[in-house]
């Protein structure tokens, strides 16, 4: 890397998600989400051309980690919950003692290679980066403390989605069934013609009022041309 003169992305993958969870001091009911990416990356180094290897390309890994911090709503309430597994004939087994606290919770995808580019580190910023030991046994070569002269800067691209999740109790009313004891008969509607004869005629409806029979509200009037006060 130190002998690279340009840099090309080739894949990035999430491997792990950490996270933490906090409560907000004066804002009841919220919790911050303190969220770490590890990303395994894939580059691909060209090398300057009085390099041993000459003008080829030599593929990479590394780890590379994101930090983002969200504030979500996750209501009140911390009781403690015991339980116990059963066992026939002996003792139960008594579980550690849980509560109902929210936990989080981070559903994300592979992230999408954007840029890469070669960078000169620091060397009064830090004095190497020693590769968590999680992580360790995913790559190969040695692991003890890195000091290169020159960096990687990877932009990746990530859609996920964080939100908290607790326990609840929800109370469902549960009522009895009925059988009915009763025969249930249709209704006599008796006869439809004397129905309709009892109708009114709608007059207005073939002969509507004309312009001068109208008052100020629109509403039609007696057409005397008086109207109440």
């Amino acid at each position: 890397m130190n002998n690279a003169a340009t840099v090309k992305g080739r894949k990035a993958e999430l491997c792990r998600v950490f996270l933490d969870v906090e409560p907000v001091q004066f804002n009841r009911g919220f919790y911050s989400v303190d969220i770490t990416y590890i990303f395994r990356v894939t580059v691909e180094l060209y090398k300057t051309p009085n390099c041993h290897s000459g003008g080829k390309s030599e593929v990479v890994t590394g780890f590379s980690s994101f930090n983002k911090k969200v504030i979500l709503f996750g209501s009140e309430g911390n009781i403690k919950i015991f339980s116990s597994d059963y066992e026939q004939g002996s003792d139960d087994e008594q579980n550690y003692p849980t509560s109902n606290t929210p936990k989080a919770i981070c559903e994300a995808v592979d992230p999408i290679f954007l840029a890469a580019r070669l960078v000169d580190r620091d060397c009064t910023a830090d004095n190497g980066a020693d590769v968590p030991e999680i992580f360790a046994d995913n790559l190969e070569g040695s692991m003890g403390c890195v000091l290169p002269t020159r960096v990687v800067l990877v932009t990746l691209g990530l859609f996920s989605i964080v939100k908290l999740e607790r326990n609840v109790q929800m109370l469902i009313p549960a009522y009895d069934f009925c059988i009915p004891d009763k025969e249930c008969t249709p209704s006599n509607p008796g006869d439809p013609c004397e129905l309709f004869q009892s109708l009114h005629f709608p007059v207005d409806e073939f002969f509507p009022p004309r312009f001068s029979d109208m008052d100020s509200d629109g509403k039609p009037s007696c057409g005397c041309g008086r109207h109440d006060r």
